[in-house]
Formats: structure tokens, sequence, C-alpha cells
């Protein structure tokens, strides 16, 4: 998907001649004939700019109010700014109000387009930076995730149960789904958030080293043992282990590891005395571990201190509808790696990807989408770029494109011109019409739709504002006027 310029101007020349460069560049536009029109587009989510080009003349909301109010609101939207007077002064101030660039009228559009470019991979750096950072402290949260598809929420609220207890945690799914970043979300919607998340890949670590990497060993403990080593579980103390692959441990080390959850210390080879550990114990599979404990591959006892609060992770081929969103995340990572500069996927090309069964699921699409923006020539990813996929292309004009979400307002409003007698209200979760058979006022079918948004994601007021299709600080007001049931610390954490 093309990333979208909103270009607020009062003059209608200067706003058709941007238009034209942006859209010639391969950007989508849209244009606001004045401030309040472009303050309304820039914070409405379900509008997607992604830059703004904004005069600084215009009757009404000036652009240095606008500059200043988007700061509230979308402080990571990049603004440049256009104006016929280019005195020092000016340009000072409207740096200092947060625009990233300054061009005098009329601007080149050669200008402006390599502004947009480099804004927009400013926007992925800062991006990557900060998911990075969330990372490395231990703070990502369900929101960083992409997981919008219905199979997806019940693994979201599964794991926002869990975290807010110390719960054994195992999570079970293929090989590349994403377990680890579920079992980070948890460790970041936890009381231990910030704390120390160690994760340990079971099967990665040769047999005679595994009771030395997860428990540790003293100095002189065994041949090579030159220093004391303290031992994952000491490293997590007070954070999170993640033990991935968990099916692959041997049974011996099985054994210890059951010692080490029921009493909550472990003993390093070569010590005198166990050490005491406070760690939040995860586990991830791609195997049936009930079917290992048949086979007598895993210990029973051990299966079930684990398996306290499972999770099942689904495969991408039953969560497609987040295909589009991960494929322009991976994009958005990659080009802040790679300093490349593609800008989105070809409608074809989105198609394609939703059709394929992806069978090594998050991790198989990643390699791809590498590959191909990497050998990418253009701003976007097209079906050529992609021969993988060559027994697909073929099958292209046959396949179902990918159909955008609607917004929730649009919903309710075709909802509401439905013949009554065609509507099945007994599988309406709103209804639109009383017991009389008569259509209910639309302020009341309003209410009872956010209060229905607010209770089925769980409270996360950025995805109900998402999926409704307004600004967060409209939802807030709504709420205020309906007087909608929200947990308070919700609430809170979502206004901050």
């Amino acid at each position: 998907m093309a990333k979208t310029v909103l270009v607020v101007d009062d003059d209608p020349t200067q706003r058709r001649l941007l238009q034209a460069a942006v859209e010639r560049a391969g950007f989508a536009c849209r244009v606001a004939p004045d401030g309040e029109s472009g303050l309304e587009m820039a914070r409405n989510p379900s509008d997607g700019v992604d830059v703004m080009l904004l005069d600084l003349i215009m009757p009404g909301l000036s652009g240095m109010d606008v500059l200043s109010k988007i700061q509230e609101v979308r402080p990571d939207l990049p603004v440049m700014v256009l104006t016929a007077s280019g005195s020092i002064d000016t340009v000072v101030q409207a740096m200092r109000a947060g625009a990233i660039d300054f061009f005098v009228k009329p601007a080149s559009p050669e200008r402006v387009v390599v502004s947009i470019r480099n804004a927009l991979q400013m926007t992925d750096l800062r991006g990557e930076v900060k998911r990075l950072k969330k990372t490395a402290s231990g703070e990502l949260s369900f929101d960083d995730m992409i997981a919008s598809a219905p199979s997806m929420r019940q693994v979201v609220r599964l794991g926002q149960r869990a975290a807010s207890s110390n719960i054994p945690i195992l999570i079970q799914g293929e090989s590349g789904v994403g377990k680890e970043v579920i079992a980070r979300c948890i460790q970041g919607a936890s009381e231990r958030s910030g704390r120390p998340f160690v994760t340990v890949n079971c099967g990665a670590i040769p047999e005679n080293l595994v009771e030395s990497i997860l428990f540790g060993h003293e100095k002189g403990a065994f041949t090579g043992a030159v220093s004391k080593s303290p031992g994952k579980f000491v490293e997590a103390d007070g954070g999170t282990l993640f033990l991935d692959e968990v099916g692959e441990l041997p049974l011996d080390i099985q054994v210890k590891l059951l010692r080490a959850l029921q009493e909550g210390e472990v003993d390093a080879i070569g010590s005198r005395r166990p050490t005491k550990v406070d760690v939040r114990i995860i586990s991830a599979t791609n195997k049936d571990l009930a079917q290992l404990v048949e086979q007598g591959y895993f210990r029973e006892d051990l299966y079930y201190r684990l398996n306290v609060f499972p999770v099942d992770m689904p495969p991408l081929r039953e969560r497609k509808e987040d295909i589009p969103a991960l494929t322009q995340h991976l994009i958005k990572r990659i080009n802040a790696s790679e300093g490349t500069k593609v800008t989105g996927v070809t409608p074809e090309t989105a198609t394609l990807l939703s059709a394929f069964d992806w069978p090594g699921n998050v991790r198989q699409l990643e390699n791809m989408i590498f590959r191909a923006v990497v050998l990418c020539e253009g701003d976007e990813l097209r079906p050529q770029d992609f021969p993988q996929l060559a027994s697909l292309m073929d099958k292209l004009p046959e396949l179902e494109p990918v159909q955008a979400e609607v917004p929730a307002r649009e919903v309710a409003a075709s909802m509401l011109s439905m013949p009554v007698e065609a509507t099945d209200e007994t599988s309406m979760p709103v209804r639109v019409t009383d017991s009389g058979g008569e259509l209910r006022p639309l302020e009341e079918v309003e209410r009872d739709l956010i209060q229905y948004a607010i209770d089925f994601y769980a409270g996360h007021m950025s995805e109900v504002a998402r999926k409704l299709g307004i600004g967060r600080s409209t939802l807030y007001r709504k709420v205020r006027e309906h007087d909608l049931r929200v947990k308070p610390e919700e609430t809170e954490a979502e206004a901050s």
C-alpha cells in the first residue's frame, strides 16, 4: 500500500500542483483546503496520513496553529511547511514548532518528493529504534503486536489475562509463528515489565552443556570451567525466563528443571548450596508435548508443571487478515536496517501474498520480503519480486483481491440502511430496532456499538478508535457523553 501524503493549502492551484507531483512519485495524496479539515484528517486513524505538507499562511486556523495542535495528537507525524515568506524568523519558528523541513513557494516538485522520501525513511528508523528499545528493555506490549485477525484476538486476551499473574505459560504453535513475540508482550504487560527477559533455545544447546547454561557452574567444577557462570535462571532473576523448544530438553535435565520450578532455587554444578531465584517461566514448543509424554520422551510431572496456562498460536494461514499489516511492518524494518526506500506493495502483490499458505509462517514471510526489498527496482514490491510464488502468478486474475477493513461507522450505516425484515437481529451484537420493530434512535445505536467495541477489544481504546474509524479524542468524548463503562486503569493507560 502506497504511503499517503496530506496537502493542506488554501490555494487550489498549489494543491493541484503538489498533488500531481506527489502522485507522480507513486504516493497516495489527500488534500485539505484549510487548517481545520487538514487537522481532522491528520488526527483520524482511518485516513492513514503518513506525511503532511502544510501551508503556513491560511485563513482561519493558520499553519502554525495546525503545527502546534498536531504535536499534541500525532507527534510522530512528519510535517513539512510551505510559505511565500522565507524569512529566517519564520523558518526558526516553524522548526521549533515541530516542522522537519521548510519550502519557499513555488517549491520544486523534485525537492518536495526527496524530502517526503527522507521523512518516511526517518519515520521508519525511529519506529525501528523504538521497537528495539522496547524489546531490549522488556517493555514490548500487546499494542505493539499485529494481531487484528479474529484468530489472534483470543491469543491476545489469554496473554493479557496471564500477564496479571505469575502463572507458568506454555505457548504452542508451529515454527515461525511468533511465539517469542507473544512471550515478550506478556512480560511487557506484567508487573515484571522492564526486568530481564532471558531466552534459551533448548534445541540449540549441546546436550553436555544444557545443565551448565541453565543452572550455572562454579569455577573448576569440570574441565574447561575456568570461571564461574551464574546460568540463565540467575540471569533472569526478577524477570522472565523463556524456554523455547522446551520439548528438546534431555530427560535428566527435565528432573532438575522440575525441582527448580517447584522449589524456586537452582543448584549450580559444583556449588555447595542452592541459589534462590524469582523467575517467571514461559515455555514454547512446536511439538505435541502430550504425545512426547506418552512416548516417554518428556516427563509427565514436568508437563503438568509447565502446561498450567496453555496459549495456542495460530499459523499464518489462519490469520491472513494480518498479512497486509505484517508486510508493511516488515518493509519498514528492512528499510530501516538496509537503507532501502520501498514504500509498500502493489494491490496484485498484496493479493498474491494473502493467497499463499506460508508453511514457514511469519519467518518465511519476513525472509521473502527481505529478498524482494533488496532486489526491488521501484518504489513498490511487484509480483515479479517474489519468484518463490511463481506457481500462483498464473492464477492471479482468479484470486480474490484483498478486502480492506470497513470502518465500524460504515458498518453501522449499512446496518441501518438494511430492510428490517431482512435483518437477523438475533445474530447481531447491536440491535437497530426496538421491540416494536421500529428503528431505534441513532444515538442509542451509537452508544451500544461503542460499548460493544470497548468490551470486544478489552478496553484498548487505541484499537477501538481505529476499528470505529474515529479519533481517540472523539472516542473519549463520546464515552463521556454516553457515560459508557470503561475500566479506569485502562483508560488512563491509553490516555497517557
